[in-house]
């Protein structure tokens, strides 16, 4: 078995439990490895750091699963950690009969790095973002069928990490039921109906739900817009909470069909309507009309590297000054980031300086984070990526 010895000044966060071990911070690699074959990572005086899978591509090289040289990543540890991950989620109530599209397995929070499993429904998607993973493939899906039993597991596996890692994921439906075609499944209730061809992560985000949660709870009586609406998830939990009336926004026009779908699933198309149109644009116009009571801004990832961040950091700036412009004296603005380049003190400045631009004041009241179905280690902070705020606008 081959070896990764880390530099003297980069062992530290792997000692202290950082599951990564990455480009920069590797001294020389000892005996032969191939791509996705298990290695050990020692300092540079021969003590072992733990064992990891090997992805040469990557600029993450090693993703530790265990802290010692003799444990095999088989089929064993496979079953232990999904199964523990399995009760970790009954714990926490989840999944139940009012919600049923649960995160199973979240990569490196469940010690199973780069593997992740979701639940929506009587399917079953899942992501393999390394190629050791790919290579136990089989291993992965026997297990999911043993402790899970679906209808289908379904591949989403993004094709960009697939192609660093230097390997062809199996997209659509791998085992089961090859005749379905969508997601069916409930999240607090509220009922969704998402066809596999929309494409976006594993098929929904359940890492919103918290949020999705406090929406409903806020928005009675209230004029809500909701910009990067998607399939209309929060615009959903907006309109069942009591608002006066929902305007959901998004450049897709698939996504929006299937947000109008659900909204007539749920009966709460009367109090919505989906837009097809640049969210920007939206939330600028909103400000000129007197604005609403409540906007929310979700943007897709804005930062997908840290070399991205100075320049998403500035988008973020001009995203927040819309969206107090479209939120009227007073009323509430939500601002999301789900890149772990743009943690919430990054998206608090970004938020304050928005506002200052457009001569309103930000008032922070709530910050949300991902679901507790999403744990992150504390030695791992990139494990945190999805923040929220919820803030007053206040003017004058």
């Amino acid at each position: 078995m081959g070896s990764v010895v880390i530099k003297a000044g980069h062992v530290q966060p792997v000692w202290a439990g950082h599951p990564w071990v990455f480009a920069q911070a590797i001294q020389r690699i000892e005996g032969g490895a191939a791509a996705g074959d298990e290695m050990v990572v020692l300092d540079g005086r021969g003590n072992t750091l733990g064992r990891g899978l090997y992805s040469p591509n990557s600029a993450i090289p090693v993703r530790l699963f265990t802290r010692d040289a003799t444990t095999p990543i088989d089929g064993a540890l496979f079953a232990a950690r999904i199964e523990r991950a399995l009760l970790r989620r009954k714990e926490l109530g989840l999944p139940s009969a009012a919600t049923n599209a649960v995160r199973l397995v979240h990569a490196e929070g469940d010690d199973l790095p780069g593997l992740v499993i979701d639940q929506l429904g009587d399917v079953v998607a899942v992501q393999m973002g390394t190629i050791g993973l790919k290579r136990r493939e089989g291993v992965i899906l026997d297990l999911i069928t043993r402790f899970l039993k679906p209808r289908a597991i379904i591949d989403r596996t993004p094709l960009t990490h697939a192609k660093t890692e230097g390997f062809t994921p199996t997209h659509g439906v791998v085992r089961g039921d090859t005749t379905l075609d969508a997601f069916d499944f409930v999240e607090r209730g509220l009922k969704f109906h998402i066809p596999f061809s929309l494409g976006h992560k594993t098929g929904f985000y359940v890492d919103q739900r918290p949020l999705r949660a406090r929406i409903e709870e806020l928005a009675r009586g209230r004029r809500v817009l909701d910009t990067y609406s998607f399939v209309g998830a929060v615009a959903l939990s907006a309109a069942r909470g009591g608002a006066k009336e929902v305007h959901a926004v998004d450049a897709s026009a698939p996504a929006l069909e299937v947000a109008a779908e659900c909204a007539a699933l749920n009966g709460l198309s009367q109090r919505m309507v989906f837009e097809r149109a640049d969210a920007v644009e939206v939330l600028n116009q909103a400000g000129r009309k007197g604005g609403y009571d409540l906007v929310i801004c979700d943007p897709p990832k804005l930062a997908p590297s840290r070399a991205a961040r100075d320049r998403a950091l500035v988008n973020m700036r001009k995203l927040a000054a819309s969206g107090c412009r479209a939120t009227r004296p007073g009323g509430l603005l939500v601002v999301c980031s789900c890149s772990a380049a743009i943690g919430i003190n990054e998206l608090t400045r970004a938020v304050a300086l928005g506002a200052r631009d457009v001569g309103a004041h930000a008032l922070v009241l709530e910050r949300f984070f991902q679901g507790p179905d999403h744990p992150v280690p504390a030695a791992f902070p990139e494990g945190l990526y999805l923040c929220s705020l919820l803030v007053e606008v206040v003017t004058g």
